[in-house]
């Protein structure tokens, strides 16, 4: 029986950390990525326990901005554990700056590192997934589509990886090919979140702009991923996944008064 490859870019941290340690759990071959050799080493000691007498999982060091070094670690990964089943890319730069504030190059590293990693991963694995039944899942963000003040870095930088999610699942859909993005809400104990709500009172106003009252948990995030690349997902391309609570159906508006809590 063929074991089914996962690979992770960005796997050894937060959401993407916990997407990989689901598919090592569930039995699957996974392949991490991330530009800290330190962070590899130390996801890997948690996901090769997670994954048991399962295959074991191997990590890559690369800069996602880096094509060749993305290419060459998704090859190597293909070699090892076979053609890639579920790519996910999740490797992201965010911070809080008013664009007023902001610097070309501040703009242009989460750019690079949100948009054009994203691009490198796919391209990457292109060669190695170009098969039917493969799946694709960018991490996006709410911020794609509602502007959100102090994050028009990322805004545009989602607002890409979007654009790119529905491009390429029409070229790749004939290969079979399904792509996909998830865009979380707020997420519980991510650096993201401790970003952007520093305080218990910015927490709870974040919380007050959520419908469900309350922050995605991992988990959450964790199950969206793995139903869009299972077979119960077999007919969903180039769709932009919210999970996120109903945070969007407030607007910006919500959203600008949960960052300018104190």
């Amino acid at each position: 029986m063929t074991t089914s490859h996962a690979f992770v870019a960005g796997g050894t941290s937060g959401i993407n950390l916990a997407i990989a340690t689901a598919y090592a759990q569930r039995g699957w071959a996974v392949s991490v990525l991330s530009r800290s050799q330190d962070n590899v080493d130390a996801a890997l000691v948690s996901l090769r326990e997670a994954a048991g007498d399962g295959p074991v999982p191997l990590g890559f060091a690369a800069d996602v901005r880096d094509a060749e070094a993305v290419a060459g670690a998704i090859a190597e990964a293909a070699a090892q554990h076979g053609p890639i089943d579920a790519l996910v890319s999740g490797a992201a730069g965010n911070f809080v700056s008013p664009a007023a504030e902001l610097s070309s190059n501040g703009f242009r590293t989460v750019v690079e590192i949100d948009l054009l990693g994203t691009f490198n991963v796919m391209r990457g694995a292109w060669d190695h997934l170009r098969k039917p039944g493969a799946s694709i899942v960018n991490i996006s963000a709410a911020q794609s589509w509602l502007p959100v003040p102090g994050q028009v870095h990322v805004g545009a930088a989602k607002a890409g990886i979007d654009q790119v999610t529905r491009t390429l699942a029409m070229e790749w859909g004939p290969d079979g090919v399904r792509v996909n993005s998830v865009a979380p809400g707020p997420v519980e104990g991510t650096e993201g979140m401790r970003r952007l709500a520093p305080t218990p009172a910015s927490v709870e106003a974040w919380t007050e702009a959520v419908p469900l009252r309350r922050f995605a948990t991992t988990e959450d995030i964790v199950n969206a991923v793995a139903w869009l690349t299972s077979d119960e997902a077999s007919y969903v391309t180039g769709v932009v996944l919210s999970v996120d609570g109903g945070l969007a159906l407030g607007g910006s508006g919500m959203i600008h008064r949960a960052m300018h809590a104190q």
